[in-house]
């Protein structure tokens, strides 16, 4: 029997410091809702978590870009759906203007609409889009993916010739109606290419954004299972580390007075 070194207590002192430590661990991950509250706790796994978050934050980024590029594609056709009825009223003035019926007169009425038309369809390829050109001759890159990865929208420009010969045509006579009614009709076909070209850019941003949906959801998933607590398991932990703290408190008391026994020895 000794008194300067009690082995008990310092067993039930060491057992104690543990139980207390895993305890402090998984009331922290409780709290915080991660199961890894300092690296040590996952080094690895902390890495991949790391790299995980900034690859979904560049993900979001991208979904971003590809959600503005749709909303500017959106408004370029949006603004060619009036440019073809424009246009369409256009061909209509060509035609009645070529009505044998008609006065040269009646011909002058019907030019001054179709040239405020053809100034509207001029004024229509200078909008932009927050500073950009809705309607110009150079394509643009669309950041597409968390690594920077682009798509080229092909470019839409309602400035080129088919469309700007426009106002210099003119319908206040019949032999100009029908030189008219031709630069329509081609202006027409010119449109719904463009207007086809703008709707296959829309249709592959509409998959890429949907992708990207998918992709941020997935990479999000798969962090979660890498960083975040289950909180039932967690609890169960918890309830039994802090059983075994309270036990262990009562034990060191226990094992700190056994060497008082040994007063009996001295009486």
């Amino acid at each position: 029997m000794v008194i300067n070194t009690n082995e008990s207590s310092l067993r039930a002192s060491r057992m104690l410091a543990e139980s207390s430590s895993n305890l402090a661990k998984s009331l922290a991950r409780l709290s915080s809702g991660s199961k890894i509250v300092s690296p040590e706790d996952d080094a690895a796994g902390l890495a991949v978590s790391m790299r995980f978050d900034a690859q979904i934050s560049r993900t979001q980024a991208a979904k971003n870009n590809v959600s503005n590029a749709i909303s500017f594609s959106q408004t370029q056709d949006g603004f060619m759906g009036k440019v073809a009825k424009a246009l369409d009223r256009m061909s209509e003035l060509a035609i009645l203007s070529q009505d044998v019926t008609k006065s040269n007169s009646d011909r002058t009425l019907y030019d001054n609409e179709f040239s405020t038309l053809a100034s509207y369809i001029t004024n229509v390829a200078t909008k932009d889009f927050n500073g950009v050109s809705l309607f110009s001759a150079s394509a643009l890159s669309v950041t597409t993916d968390s690594e920077g990865g682009t798509f080229s929208m092909s470019a839409v420009n309602l400035g080129t010739a088919t469309y700007t010969g426009l106002s210099t045509s003119s319908v206040a006579t019949s032999g100009g109606a029908a030189t008219a009614l031709t630069n329509v009709k081609n202006a027409i076909t010119q449109l719904a290419s463009d207007r086809a070209v703008a709707g296959a850019s829309l249709s592959r941003l509409q998959f890429t954004s949907e992708q990207l949906a998918v992709l941020r959801d997935n990479l999000s998933a798969a962090n979660s299972r890498i960083k975040d607590v289950d909180v039932a398991e967690e609890s169960t932990a918890y309830a039994r580390y802090n059983i075994l703290t309270q036990s262990g408190t009562a034990m060191l008391a226990q094992a700190n007075a056994i060497p008082q026994s040994a007063l009996r020895l001295l009486a």
